[in-house]
């Protein structure tokens, strides 16, 4: 079973959140999405304690840089589809679903510390989009990631049709969501969604290396120049996600939808 590293074991208490747990060590926050027997996929409860404990980074002056991962066998597989039905039992239900998949989002993107991803195993729909949006997204050699939304008949969320689409050019943009199909780590890579591979016994030793970098250097510069790359490079994050959000919610409540997501 995949663990955070032993360094450094002795300051750190785990804190846990509904499906996540959360440690502070020092300059480095490790947030881990807990739901190994699900390969992490997403449900309200995971949703809900990312929140809290990104939350939680955020208010901690002593934290510099938040490194998320996955227990067990995948970073997350996306949407949790034995939970369709509770999510979509009214319009209300579902845009609250979308608009808590959203707020971690900007939670990552307007944080005021580094945010690094940690992926190994299988990196689906919207935990994908959530590591489009981290600062830094280290990939394990060995995993697998897709956009399976649009062959469902639903819709991307985390502002990627905004993000991805200035990285990577409109026609590879397309290719991802629209084809939805599944790709190794070498393509991320190649697409700009990796940052870095490195072979998953390796994976979170690297993710605390680069942290720890990050943490040498002013507090202030660093945050600053987060946001000012954000800022400029994303100016369009509000305008992709409340478009992402409607579309969504129509995407969900479409029963032909929710037919091949529950087939699938």
């Amino acid at each position: 079973m995949r663990r955070t590293p032993k360094v450094g074991d002795d300051k750190m208490g785990d804190v846990k959140m509904g499906a996540v747990i959360s440690r502070h060590d020092g300059a480095i926050a490790w947030v881990k999405l807990n739901r190994p027997e699900r390969l992490n996929a997403m449900n309200r409860q995971l949703v809900d304690g990312l929140s809290e404990a990104l939350a939680r980074a955020e208010a901690d002056p002593s934290v510099r840089a938040v490194i998320l991962h996955g227990e067990g066998r995948a970073f997350c597989s996306g949407d949790d589809l034995k939970d369709l039905d509770e999510q979509t039992t009214s319009e209300a239900t579902t845009r609250g679903w979308v608009d808590a998949i959203q707020n971690i989002t900007l939670q990552i993107m307007q944080s005021r510390k580094i945010v690094i991803a940690a992926v190994h195993g299988w990196c689906v729909g919207g935990a994908l989009e959530w590591a489009v949006n981290c600062d830094f997204t280290l990939f394990a050699d060995n995993a697998r990631w897709f956009f399976p939304e649009v062959t469902y008949g639903l819709f991307v969320t985390g502002g990627v049709t905004a993000l991805l689409t200035k990285q990577t050019g409109p026609q590879v943009a397309k290719e991802l969501m629209i084809l939805g199909e599944k790709h190794d780590a070498s393509k991320a890579l190649e697409v700009g969604i990796a940052w870095k591979l490195f072979p998953e016994a390796q994976l979170l030793d690297e993710a605390r290396k680069l942290a720890l970098a990050i943490a040498e250097r002013p507090e202030s510069a660093v945050a600053d120049i987060k946001h000012a790359i954000n800022n400029g490079f994303h100016s369009s994050l509000a305008d992709a996600m409340a478009l992402e959000t409607r579309a969504t919610v129509s995407g969900f409540l479409s029963p032909d939808a929710q037919a091949r997501a529950k087939n699938f």
